[in-house]
């Protein structure tokens, strides 16, 4: 294994026990928390969240990766669908993509018109503010990534069949709007970075030093949040070990993995 690898494995090891802690801060003091995920297509959201909740109790933490919103939420308060998604006491809800995609992706690809994007700009501030003053932690991530290293990721999955589920119609298209999409993230950051809302930005060239410094940063985010689980002792079983045992043999699935 490369020196890089180890290091990685060896750093994301040691984030994982910090990470599992905050997930057990949440739930001991019914805190809740909002992590925002935004970046070009193939930046490393998705990675990054599983990387997040990869030792995290199932019960403590939500994905929202909403789709395409239904004729019914085209005619809704526009934040109303993700509202629907935001934490209780105790929860992390981690954001793969939310309604930031008014600020960069729809009118990048012309999904809404010049007043909708001006109302969302004037509005955000205001929503957001809201859900701070009630007590949700808020914290925005923008994965930045270069051309280059973006048409290589499209190039990946394009080959890997396992992979090309990620390529969309939209993918494809926001390919020529790279230098769009820079300008409307950079107006988008200018007029919604808040104290109680702070954007903050991560190289997410290196996928992997990426995760890295965007976890670290996270949990620095963070009040002290060690909630520590004693080493339960377990006792002596009584007996011998049991088999499992099934009454009907055809019942089982046959041993092929060998």
């Amino acid at each position: 294994m490369a020196k890089k690898d180890k290091s990685y494995r060896r750093a994301m090891e040691e984030l994982q026990l910090e990470l599992a802690s905050l997930n057990r801060w949440l739930r001991h003091g019914g805190q809740r928390l909002v992590v925002v995920f935004e970046g070009r297509d193939a930046a490393g959201k998705g990675g990054t969240i599983k990387a997040i909740t990869e030792s995290m109790d199932t019960r403590g933490y939500r994905i929202a990766s909403l789709p395409k919103p239904s004729e019914t939420e085209t005619t809704q308060w526009y934040f109303q669908r993700y509202v629907e998604h935001l934490p209780s006491a105790g929860e992390l809800v981690l954001f793969d993509r939310s309604w930031y995609n008014r600020a960069v992706v729809e009118p990048a690809m012309g999904f809404c018109t010049k007043a909708q994007y001006k109302a969302f700009m004037a509005a955000v501030p205001a929503f957001e503010k809201l859900l701070t003053d009630d007590g949700i932690i808020l914290l925005k991530y923008w994965l930045a990534v270069d051309q280059e290293q973006q048409e290589e990721r499209f190039s990946e999955r394009a080959k890997d069949p396992l992979k090309r589920w990620k390529l969309s119609r939209n993918d494809l298209a926001s390919r020529e709007k790279y230098e769009e999409i820079g300008h409307l993230r950079d107006v988008m950051i200018e007029r919604t970075h808040r104290p109680n809302a702070p954007w903050f930005v991560v190289d997410y060239n290196d996928q992997k030093r990426g995760r890295v410094n965007l976890i670290r940063h996270l949990l620095e985010q963070i009040p002290r949040h060690d909630v520590n689980i004693p080493e339960p002792k377990l006792p002596k079983l009584k007996g011998k070990p049991k088999t499992e045992h099934v009454t009907s043999k055809a019942l089982w699935v046959p041993d092929t993995a060998g």
